[in-house]
């Protein structure tokens, strides 16, 4: 696109101001800078005007989730059916680890991050490990699909460079780069992180599959045989992945989905609770339940919401190739955002300062006709790192590691 026609594109959405040092720029510079306009999708400017309108929910409701009594019950059949999927080459995994570890205290990605004290333990190297104890059950390599963003995928393919993936046969990892999308002030002005650089962020997790297929993964993988993607975020080092079990109970249960999930740690817990939204799978948030959402019980005793989610989903491909083709909704989220101001000067804010727009996993779980909900033991499955100390901290990550007899000194 031409500096005129990219002067009158910013002239209609009043974003005249990206072009402001645009003469300082060298050629390169300016190119690039008129590239990545003429990509901006200006429509989601609107959605700051309704930012504040209160989305409807439709009827939620309790939903039937495959207890760790049942699982026990059936495990053999679940393993075997499972185990069977992932040497047949049918199932993929697909890593969620396009963010930074910025509140953990570092801007390198999350995954590289050192959890252990006196020798090293990667949060990535936790992931291929978990990744490995499957491939040695099976005797086969599992595809693993890792997202990145702009901001962190040198960082991670060298880092994975460095360690040698862990032992992990390199042939069998694929690095894909997710979907950016702008950041605005309280205005809806898009803000520049440099003179010749639009400020953008990764476009949320719920991205990922369209990311996925714009790297031009998807071919590849239907001419394996992929049927099924397991997709897991970066931070919960005790997670298992493609995990026969989990797998197994999905195809048993024929439906086009799982979420593993766990019992919450009581009614009111801060966590995603899996129900039913007319009739289909959903994540009602701890703020949306009432209190008598939140104590509701079934006839066996159980809280009728006892189930929060824990970002890891089976997902079949061919239902995930149909959600694409209907329109998900984009979030509008307040985030601190580094920009450049009138001066020229880089400015890394320490208060939220604009808007991000994101799409969410969790609304592509409601587009699934179906899912099965499968319970894993909290305290096996789920080590999340999101702060330094605290809940879900690195702290917490290593007393759950030593417990499950991971050694972390």
């Amino acid at each position: 696109m031409q500096i005129t026609q990219v002067k009158t594109l910013l002239e209609k959405y009043n974003q005249e101001h990206l072009l402001k040092y645009y003469e300082e720029l060298s050629e390169g510079e300016k190119a690039g800078l008129l590239d990545q306009i003429a990509d901006i999708d200006f429509s989601v400017l609107e959605l700051i005007k309704d930012k504040d309108i209160e989305q409807k929910r439709g009827h939620i409701e309790p939903i039937e989730v495959c207890t760790i009594e049942e699982i026990e019950a059936h495990k053999e059949r679940f393993f075997e059916m499972g185990m069977d999927a992932i040497k047949a080459g049918k199932v993929g995994a697909v890593l969620l680890a396009g963010g930074q570890g910025t509140r953990l205290g570092a801007d390198k990605p999350k995954g590289i991050y050192n959890i252990g004290i006196e020798k090293p333990l990667y949060i990535f190297e936790m992931i291929m490990k978990n990744l490995m104890d499957v491939v040695s059950l099976a005797g086969v390599y599992i595809p693993l699909f890792v997202m990145t963003s702009e901001k962190n995928h040198e960082d991670t393919v060298a880092f994975f460079e460095e360690k040698n993936y862990f032992g992990y046969d390199r042939a069998y990892v694929h690095f894909f780069k997710q979907a950016m999308a702008v950041a605005t002030d309280y205005e809806g002005k898009i803000y520049l992180e440099d003179k010749g650089k639009v400020a953008t962020s990764p476009n949320g997790n719920g991205g990922w599959f369209t990311s996925f297929m714009k790297a031009g993964l998807l071919e590849p993988a239907r001419k394996q045989g992929m049927q099924w993607l397991n997709v897991f975020a970066v931070d919960n080092v005790l997670q298992k992945i493609a995990d026969p079990y989990f797998v197994g109970a999905v195809i048993d249960s024929g439906m086009v989905s799982g979420a593993k999930v766990v019992a919450k740690a009581e009614p009111k817990e801060k966590v995603g609770a899996i129900c039913l939204e007319d009739g289909k799978p959903s994540i009602v948030e701890y703020y949306e339940l009432s209190d008598e959402m939140a104590y509701q019980k079934t006839e066996t005793g159980r809280l009728a919401y006892n189930y929060g989610v824990i970002l890891n989903y089976l997902f079949d491909i061919d239902t995930l190739e149909r959600i694409t083709k209907e329109s998900m909704q984009l979030h509008v989220v307040e985030k601190k955002i580094p920009y450049i101001n009138d001066e020229g000067v880089i400015i890394k804010p320490e208060e939220v300062n604009g808007y991000k727009f994101e799409l969410l996993v969790l609304d592509m779980v409601h587009m699934m006709d179906n899912c099965l909900p499968y319970e894993v033991e909290r305290n096996k499955e789920f080590a999340p790192i999101k702060n330094k100390t605290g809940i879900d901290s690195v702290e917490s990550a290593r007393e759950l590691l030593r417990l499950n007899g991971i050694e972390v000194v």
